[in-house]
């Protein structure tokens, strides 16, 4: 059975803002990212960041090495979009339309290993029907001062069950339900 995995990068005042200069990774972080990507079973998205993402489904001059080996190594990966609006999706991704809680419980059991889901609302409402089974939180030295915040709602109780520096300024803290 798969895990539904909760992992985004934050500021350190807890908000999330993907276009902000301060989250660029640097190349160690990176290296963790295409990693994470080669190794997860899916993705999980609501339509915001599924739209943010669909830019590593082109192929840009400008590339490096990384950037192709993370581009592919998503591209590979299916893909699952929740959303009201959508009426299609790109190419390995499937909409997820009707009962999420019922989709999700079907995923988790059709797969194994892990399925990261982004996206902070969609995020608060699997963990509003419990299926959020670890929350990774990728701390970056910067306060935003406003913005998303990582929780869209109340912080559900948490057991901090690993804490890794990755690079030179990110520090990853995982956490399950308690």
């Amino acid at each position: 059975m798969a895990k539904i995995v909760f992992a985004l990068n934050q500021s350190l005042d807890g908000f999330v803002d993907h276009d902000h200069p301060a989250f660029q990774p640097d190349p160690v972080l990176f290296r963790h990212f295409i990693d994470d990507v080669s190794g997860i079973s899916g993705c999980l998205y609501g339509r915001r960041m599924y739209e943010t993402m669909r830019y590593w489904d082109g192929d840009h001059l400008e590339w490096d090495a990384p950037e192709r080996e993370y581009a592919a190594a998503w591209q590979s990966k299916p893909k699952w979009v929740v959303s009201r609006t959508l009426k299609s999706v790109g190419p390995n991704a499937s909409l997820i339309e009707g009962d999420l809680a019922a989709a999700i419980h079907g995923l988790k059991a059709q797969h194994e290993g892990e399925i990261e889901v982004a996206g902070p609302e969609l995020a608060h409402s699997l963990t509003e029907l419990g299926l959020v089974d670890e929350y990774r939180l990728y701390l970056h030295p910067v306060v935003l001062g406003q913005g998303k915040p990582f929780f869209a709602g109340p912080r559900p109780p948490l057991r901090l069950v690993a804490s890794d520096r990755i690079g030179e300024q990110v520090i990853r803290l995982t956490y399950v339900p308690a």
